[in-house]
């Protein structure tokens, strides 16, 4: 298996007025990232962006699972049917090629919403 960097859109669940979209994120990658950040867009029910936002996961060990949360004011979780890796804003480290957040990226929901790139 090529190693990989694993997003898994974990839970949604209500938060403060907006939707709080929970990750594991695995960095199976053989040199660590200084930051990741990936910008996201939200599909509605209907199909249609929703929204687009930059979730930035900071440092991202190799080797090493972490959890990731992100509160996004003002979007109902029960409208969210997809979410979408747009790009990767950001993806640094030494040893660590630019591309790689991207080029290596696997994803997978837990959370009942389509997730994938």
């Amino acid at each position: 298996a090529q190693p990989a960097l694993l997003l898994d859109l974990n839970a949604l669940q209500p938060s403060n007025g907006g939707c709080r979209l929970t990750f594991v994120v695995s960095n199976g990658l053989p040199t660590p990232i200084d930051r990741a950040a990936f910008e996201m867009a939200l599909f509605d029910k209907g199909g249609v962006v929703d929204r687009l936002t930059v979730l930035d996961f900071k440092d991202l060990p190799a080797g090493k699972t972490k959890v990731s949360r992100f509160d996004l004011s003002g979007t109902d979780c029960a409208n969210v049917s997809r979410v979408l890796v747009n790009d990767a804003t950001a993806c640094t480290g030494a040893g660590t090629d630019a591309t790689a957040c991207l080029s290596s990226l696997k994803t997978e929901s837990k959370s009942g919403v389509q997730f994938g790139r």
